[in-house]
């Protein structure tokens, strides 16, 4: 097995989530893959400095260098470490999980080609990126889906008597967390006994937002904070609809933990998520910032329970092919290969 060095968020804090160096890094170790990670500085100077001085310490200890890629500011730290290998000789494998990511294409066409083209593959864990991708004439992309172990999501047909809305992502703006209280507010109006709960840290200060227009709309809303994983899956079984409100987004974990948990999926149909959920078939897609929309299908949900049984069936199904033991292939194959 190679050596690696992985960078990424290693964050263990109140404003962030799991990321994937935290969920990937572990699987590849269980699998014998010796790694090394950098950073879990929460200072993000220092901990660019951080992942800077692990190539160069390491650049004679480790096969390749695996780079969490985002759209957000974490962009630059993805170039500044790729070029850096460049110099130093070193493979390295860009993890494009940025939603947004075609944009930084668009907007930074050089700095784009200096990062992926030179890179030993590009791992794509959507479709919909690999395609954007290609667009723009790189070729060495991997389709790797995000993963999970199916084993630890328990499957349950839910009672659709109202709706019990969850939610679960960090506070940020790209993520339209207000979605959710608009929406929530247009069910009260049919189901006085609608709840929802939403789940996540305040990554950039949306949750002060999203409880002021809560408390102007008169809403009831059960904030959570950050959950462990095995805090919010036994949250998730006083819920029935799960909902995705982002603008901007890729294939979300926590959608597929939801496919896989029995929540039927109500999601916006921006970025990647056409690629996970097929509409009607095994979740819902609704325009983006349409909550009235996005509330009637949600009361059609409810109402037509037999369909919902069918979606939740077939979503299951999907989310079994993310199991970690079908993935994991994938992997030892892009880490392997010369």
């Amino acid at each position: 097995m190679k050596n690696v060095l992985y960078i990424g968020n290693k964050l263990n804090n109140e404003t962030s989530n799991i990321s994937g160096i935290q969920t990937l890094g572990p699987l590849l170790e269980n699998e014998g893959v010796s790694i090394y990670y950098r950073s879990s500085k929460p200072n993000k100077i220092l901990r660019l400095l951080d992942m800077v001085w692990s190539c160069l310490k390491l650049s004679k200890q480790v096969d390749v260098v695996l780079i969490d890629t985002y759209s957000t500011q974490n962009f630059y730290y993805a170039f500044l470490v790729s070029q850096l290998c460049r110099i130093l000789n070193l493979d390295y494998i860009p993890i494009l999980h940025g939603g947004n990511l075609p944009v930084r294409l668009k907007s930074f066409p050089k700095m784009s080609k200096m990062i992926f083209k030179n890179a030993k593959y590009n791992v794509s864990p959507s479709g919909y990126l690999k395609s954007a991708f290609q667009n723009y004439g790189f070729n060495n992309i991997l389709h790797i889906p995000n993963t999970l172990k199916i084993k630890g999501y328990p499957f349950s047909l839910k009672k659709y008597d109202t709706p019990r809305l969850l939610w679960v992502r960090s506070f940020s703006k790209i993520y339209n967390p207000e979605l959710a209280v608009k929406v929530f507010s247009t069910l009260k109006k049919v189901y006085p006994n609608a709840q929802l709960c939403m789940v996540g840290p305040d990554a950039d200060g949306s949750r002060k937002n999203v409880e002021n227009l809560a408390k102007n709309l008169n809403l009831t809303i059960k904030f959570t904070g950050k959950l462990e994983k095995k805090e919010w899956i036994e949250l998730s079984k006083d819920y029935n609809i799960f909902i995705n409100t982002t603008n901007f987004d890729n294939t979300p974990v926590s959608v597929i933990e939801a496919m896989a948990l029995g929540l039927p999926v109500v999601s916006t149909n921006v970025g990647g998520m056409p690629y996970l959920i097929e509409h009607d078939v095994d979740g819902i897609l609704v325009a983006p910032n349409e909550p009235q929309v996005m509330s009637s299908e949600i009361i059609s949900t409810i109402n037509n329970s037999e369909r919902t049984k069918e979606l939740v069936e077939n979503a299951r199904k999907k989310a079994e092919k993310f199991d970690w033991n079908h993935i994991k292939l994938l992997w030892f194959k892009a880490l392997n290969s010369n």
